[in-house]
C-alpha cells in the first residue's frame, strides 16, 4: 500500500468514517484493502465458507458475527480457502480459531478475539447486504 489510514483521515477529514471497533490482527498480512463483500452470520459459518469458495478478486470480506465470541467463524482451513480464491482479507466482528497458523498465512485477518470452539454449519445468515459495525455502515 502507498498510503496510511491516518494520512487518508488527515486528508479527507469528516468525509471519511472510521470504525470504532478495536479489531485485533490475526493474519500474516497486516495491511490489506479492496472492494468489500459482506456476510451476516452468528455462530454459523457455512455461508461464510460458501462465499470464500467463490472468486474473491482481491476483495475484503466483512463479516458481522454480532460480536459473538462463543465460537469461531474462521479458522485455518477457511483462511486457506480464501487464499486459494484470491481474497485480500477477512474482517470478522466475532472470533477466529487457529490463531498461530493464521499468523503465518498470506491473508489479512482481523477479528475481535479467539475461541477454539467450532461454529455450527446450517447455512443461516445473509450475504451482500449493508452491515453496521463500530459506527460504520459497510456497503458491498
Amino acid at each position: 500500500m502507498d498510503f496510511s489510514t491516518a494520512d487518508l483521515v488527515d486528508q479527507y477529514g469528516e468525509e471519511l468514517v472510521s470504525c470504532d471497533t478495536q479489531f485485533r490482527q490475526f493474519g500474516g498480512v497486516r495491511a490489506f484493502s479492496g472492494l468489500i463483500r459482506t456476510v451476516a452470520c452468528q455462530r454459523d459459518n457455512a455461508l461464510l465458507k460458501a462465499v470464500l469458495a467463490t472468486p474473491g478478486n482481491r476483495c475484503v470480506l466483512v463479516v458481522n458475527g454480532g460480536g459473538n465470541l462463543h465460537s469461531a467463524l474462521l479458522g485455518d482451513h477457511m483462511a486457506q480457502l480464501a487464499i486459494d480464491n484470491n481474497w485480500s482479507g477477512v474482517i470478522i466482528h466475532g472470533a477466529v480459531r487457529d490463531s498461530r497458523v493464521l499468523a503465518q498465512m498470506p491473508l489479512g485477518v482481523k477479528a475481535l478475539g479467539t475461541n477454539p470452539r467450532r461454529s455450527r454449519e446450517t447455512g443461516a445468515g445473509e450475504q451482500d447486504l449493508k452491515v453496521d459495525i463500530g459506527g460504520v455502515t459497510f456497503t458491498p
